[in-house]
């Protein structure tokens, strides 16, 4: 099995080329591949398959996107959108000369979402609504924090801390209502530090703690701009693997970040 390794902003990634839709990738084989001491290592695994060879999935719409974004999280689940794997996955596209740089669509199981990959080195990503759902909160060491739920395709909890969120112990899973989020949830915590600048610290449902989370920025910065009672505004979010940019429009936001690819090569035969 060919691999690429690939990271955003630390949030890293095994991308598994298929663009015929010829792998049967199961969740034991994910969580192998993202296993950081028996596998490659990851935080999740970008499979690329042409959206026709992917048509068969559920809901699927492709429209005029040549390529779809197959997310799984690293526990082998299946999540519906990743922003900074969507960027390294764009990335990709580009770097092998299966999409030109430019403007372009990528499927997801969240519908489509647009990518621009210019002369900067960075990938701007419309990350579509980021919808604020109510009030939420989560628990971590015996401390409840209050928060706002949030959608950017995928299930959010933002919640705001006044202390440096490198006091935070995220070794644990934060606790939350499984009724209210029944497929589970991306726990954030995030600070302002500045205008518009914010830090955060996330937990992903089906990976833990990482270093960085795209949509979870999309999300904390709707979340800080609606609690500022700010309309269209620009935030940038320093997560523990780098900096973002997300810009609230009316209807979307972007996202803009690094996509970088560290390596290719393939597994030992049998090893799956």
């Amino acid at each position: 099995m060919r691999f690429v390794k690939g990271h955003g902003t630390e949030n890293d990634f095994v991308i598994l080329p298929d663009p015929d839709g010829a792998l049967d990738l199961t969740a034991d084989a994910v969580a192998r591949l993202c296993d950081r001491r028996a596998g490659i290592g990851a935080d999740g695994v970008l499979r690329v398959v042409r959206s026709k060879a992917a048509g068969l999935e559920a809901g699927l719409d492709a429209g005029d996107a040549e390529w779809f974004m197959d997310y799984r999280n690293a526990d082998g689940g299946i999540a519906e959108m990743c922003g900074n794997g969507l960027r390294v996955f764009a990335r990709y596209l580009v770097e092998t000369g299966l999409a030109a740089p430019g403007e372009w669509d990528v499927a997801t199981r969240a519908g489509l979402r647009r990518v621009t990959l210019g002369p900067s080195g960075d990938v701007c990503v419309d990350m579509g609504p980021a919808s604020i759902l109510g009030a939420g909160e989560a628990s971590l060491a015996g401390t409840v924090f209050q928060g706002e739920r949030v959608s950017v395709g995928n299930p959010h909890l933002a919640c705001r801390v006044d202390g440096p969120v490198a006091a935070l112990d995220l070794s644990r899973a934060p606790g939350f209502d499984p009724a209210v989020f029944p497929d589970g949830v991306n726990v954030e915590f995030f600070r302002t530090v500045g205008d518009r600048h914010l830090e955060m610290r996330v937990y992903e449902r089906g990976s833990g703690e990482t270093r960085s989370c795209g949509t979870g920025t999309v999300a904390v910065a709707a979340t800080a701009a609606a609690q500022a009672g700010d309309g269209p505004s620009e935030w940038t979010v320093d997560v523990l693997g780098g900096r973002v940019t997300v810009a609230l429009g009316e209807a979307t936001a972007r996202l803009t970040g690094p996509a970088v690819l560290v390596a290719e090569g393939e597994t030992w035969p049998g090893w799956l």
